[in-house]
């Protein structure tokens, strides 16, 4: 089950995998379709902003941090999932096109604003982060709309503002407090998960101009 030769599919090398192959036969074989699988990722996404927000107004914020870690890749998981059970069943269907984004973008925006009111963010940083997710998306979309192909370029792509986010999350959990750092610049106070904020939505500009500059090259080519 090779999806690696579809431009319109995001090239994910761990698709091919033996595992994510038997993954993707076990659900199968349990019946368990594609847009069920969107659905337990948008859950995962969501739990796992909820619970970014809610750590820096709870006793137990390490465990919030820990249990939002481990949704977020989950959350990505599903997102492999979804499309590799769709295609091995046959069952690739338009309505599935909006299983597959719309939850895709609920999760990025409330991951990413959660991840700004976490202990250690920064809400404008969140919310900016979160927008910025959605519009680096759009012009993928928009470009494929328009005639071109899916552009899935980064820096900042999905799985590589999640990565991050990971990574944030799970230093601000369990570094000391002598080894967090402290952000203090334009006004802007914030911890680890605000630095990393602050890399998401760098690399998310860089990537929403490499793709504009990408669609923009492969239409003119089009229209010559």
């Amino acid at each position: 089950m090779n999806h690696s030769n579809d431009p319109d599919r995001r090239p994910i090398p761990v698709r091919d995998r033996r595992l994510s192959r038997a993954l993707c036969h076990g659900l199968i074989r349990m019946g368990i379709s594609s847009n069920a699988i969107s659905l337990f990722g948008l859950f995962a996404g969501v739990a796992g902003g909820v619970l970014l927000a809610l750590s820096s107004s709870v006793t137990w914020e390490t465990a919030a941090l820990l249990v939002a870690a481990v949704l977020i890749p989950l959350r990505l998981l599903a997102n492999m999932l979804d499309g590799m059970v769709a295609v091995g069943t046959g069952k690739t269907t338009r309505v599935g096109e909006l299983y597959n984004e719309n939850p895709d973008r609920l999760s990025d925006a409330v991951t990413l604003i959660g991840a700004g009111y976490a202990v250690g963010g920064h809400p404008l940083l969140g919310w900016t982060a979160a927008l910025l997710a959605i519009f680096v998306a759009y012009v993928r979309v928009q470009g494929r709309l328009s005639g071109a192909n899916q552009e899935f370029c980064g820096p900042m792509a999905k799985p590589q503002r999640m990565f991050a986010l990971i990574a944030g999350v799970l230093y601000a959990a369990l570094a000391p407090a002598a080894w967090q750092p402290a952000l203090d610049a334009f006004d802007l106070k914030g911890g680890m998960i605000a630095a990393v904020l602050v890399v998401i939505i760098v690399g998310s500009l860089v990537t929403a101009i490499r793709r504009l500059v990408r669609v923009v090259h492969r239409l003119k080519e089009l229209d010559t």
